[in-house]
This record gives C-alpha cells, sequence and structure tokens, in this order.
C-alpha cells in the first residue's frame, strides 16, 4: 500500500478485477468502502490480463495498478497505478483517473505524488513519465504540480496525437 497525506493506494488484486466484472457491490465490501456509480471512465484498466505482469514477476506485484481510497470519506475516489515494472532505462510509467464526483479535490494531484515518490524510493527507477490527451486538460495541470514537464507530442494508435509528460531522478524534489 501506498499512503499520502489524505488516500490509500491498495493494490489491485486477481480477485478485486474478479469482483469488478461479477459483483461491485462485492468489491465494495472486500475492500471496505463505497464505490461511486460512474466510476471508471477506463474499465480497461480492470480487464483480466491488467496485473497479469506483476502475478507472473515475483517481487513485482508493486508495480501493478491501485484503487485511490479516501479513508475520510470511506469511499474509493479513483484508481491508477504503473504500467509495468521499470523498464531497462529505468522508466516505469504512471497513469490515473479521478471518479467525477471527486473533481477539483486535489486527490489526482495527491495519488500521482504518491506514485512518484513511491517509484523514486526504487533505486532501479531513473525516470516517471506519463500520457495525457494532446490538449490542454486538467491532467496537463496536475502532472505540472507533481513536478513533470511536457517533453513531445506522439503518435498513439488508439488515441491519435498524445502528450508525454516526465520527471528525472535529479529533477524530483521530495
Amino acid at each position: 500500500m501506498i499512503k499520502t497525506k489524505n488516500l490509500q493506494l491498495r493494490a489491485v488484486k486477481p480477485i478485486h478485477v474478479e469482483l469488478f466484472w461479477r459483483n461491485r457491490d462485492e468489491l465494495a465490501i472486500l475492500l471496505q468502502t463505497t464505490l461511486p456509480k460512474n466510476w471508471p471512465h477506463f474499465s480497461e484498466a480492470f480487464s483480466p490480463n491488467a496485473n497479469e505482469t506483476a502475478d507472473a514477476n515475483s517481487g513485482l506485484t508493486h508495480w501493478c495498478g491501485y484503487f485511490f481510497i479516501w479513508p475520510a470519506g470511506g469511499v474509493l475516489v479513483g484508481n491508477g497505478g504503473f504500467k509495468g515494472p521499470p523498464d531497462r532505462s529505468g522508466t516505469v510509467e504512471i497513469g490515473y483517473e479521478i471518479a467525477a464526483d471527486y473533481w477539483n479535490r486535489g486527490f489526482a494531484t495527491e495519488a500521482a505524488q504518491g506514485m512518484i515518490d513511491y517509484a523514486f524510493a526504487q533505486r532501479e527507477v531513473q525516470t516517471v513519465i506519463a500520457h495525457t490527451l494532446a490538449e490542454e486538460n486538467a491532467s496537463n495541470r496536475v502532472l505540472q504540480k507533481v513536478g513533470m514537464r511536457y517533453v513531445a507530442e506522439v503518435d498513439n494508435s488508439e488515441l491519435g496525437k498524445i502528450y508525454r509528460w516526465q520527471i528525472s531522478r535529479k529533477e524530483y524534489k521530495p
């Protein structure tokens, strides 16, 4: 688990994925929290093989997806995580989403910062990257707040043009 000031980032396990698709009420009970009605926006984060790499590689389960739980509110406010372990250059990618009912409360910034802090606490990580739609939006502002900088516009086969953001270990200020 990754803890921040207001959030608990709890690792998504295979049982969570199963319950997500089978019975959201049971998932809420297992997580001991309430699930937002219009969450998630991107259900592909819960595909049956979403954490396949983490499960297959003992000791790498922390490079997986996470639920963002707000204990004070007793609710899950979003999800995100790492798109796998660091590559050969020491780069990890983060992603996140916040349920619409919890936008503009600082949860995205806090969760992104928590993941970046966690990543740089691992010696092998040299760079953290993220991608957003190629437009001005709230995600751009979140990434700027956590110290990431825009580095390029890249092509994505599914989304078209997207922005790439990154922060290096040298730029990181804990």
